[in-house]
């Protein structure tokens, strides 16, 4: 019967996973702040709701290039042609060159996306009831991620238990049968994740997803760069400037 030390913290496991995820689910269903009435959307704050702190990071280098104060080559490095920032954004994007006046694009896209000027977009799209605010998405991510742990937990306790030798009071489908249960559960949970609150771990808000639904992306280039990402540039060396080097990180 050495099995049911097996099962026991398989059922733990499984039971507070879900339950910390049943506990994320609710949270994320509250309704937040309602937005402002007859709201319009600017380039970057359509961006971050559309792909987040990467995407404005694209979108100011995209405009810079248009600008002409900073030349972005298709070898994947960015140069300075204007010091001079416009707005907070750009000055993070210069900031995360250098005093040297050249960086590779994909060091500058971490610290531009990193830094307090999209940061604190993002906070006021949060507080107009237009985006997601992070401790709700990464509340659901990380109990997400504890389940799916979970499940794997569960499967390697239930392989472990149907060969250890020695269990003959016990079938091995019977002893199969009992952790199906807690691996069902999880799975469950996961797909019902994956189906009802997967809209909250994007970075739009339902009220967001709907402003982002009434723009026009055909009528200008960079509203068309921030709804649908990079590969909406019309250049391909731009386009291949901007995903040279890109692993952890898509914005497209």
């Amino acid at each position: 019967m050495f099995w049911v030390l097996f099962l026991l913290p398989s059922i733990v496991a499984a039971g507070l996973s879900c339950g910390r995820l049943c506990l994320a689910a609710v949270a994320a269903a509250r309704p937040g702040p309602r937005p402002e009435e007859e709201r319009d959307l600017s380039c970057y704050e359509a961006a971050f709701l559309a792909g987040g702190p990467y995407r404005v990071a694209d979108l100011t280098l995209i405009s810079m290039h248009r600008a002409r104060r900073l030349l972005l080559a298709h070898t994947g490095w960015a140069t300075v042609v204007d010091p001079e920032g416009r707005d907070d954004l750009e000055r993070s994007v210069l900031a995360a060159i250098g005093p040297g006046g050249q960086e590779r694009i994909a060091t500058i896209r971490s610290g531009a996306a990193a830094a307090d000027a999209v940061r604190a977009l993002a906070d006021r799209l949060a507080g107009a009831g237009l985006a997601v605010p992070d401790v709700v998405r990464d509340g659901v991510s990380s109990s997400v991620r504890a389940v799916r742990g979970a499940a794997l937990l569960i499967t390697a306790l239930g392989a472990a238990a149907l060969f250890m030798p020695g269990e003959a009071s016990i079938g091995r489908a019977e002893m199969a049968a009992w952790f199906s249960l807690p691996l069902v559960l999880t799975l469950g949970c996961l797909a019902i994740a994956r189906m009802e609150i997967h809209p909250y771990t994007r970075w739009a808000s339902p009220d967001g997803q709907a402003l982002l639904g009434g723009l026009d992306a055909a009528g200008d280039p960079l509203t068309a760069v921030a709804v649908r990402g990079v590969r909406a540039v019309d250049d391909p060396q731009v386009r291949s400037a901007l995903t040279s080097g890109r692993f952890a990180h898509r914005s497209q």
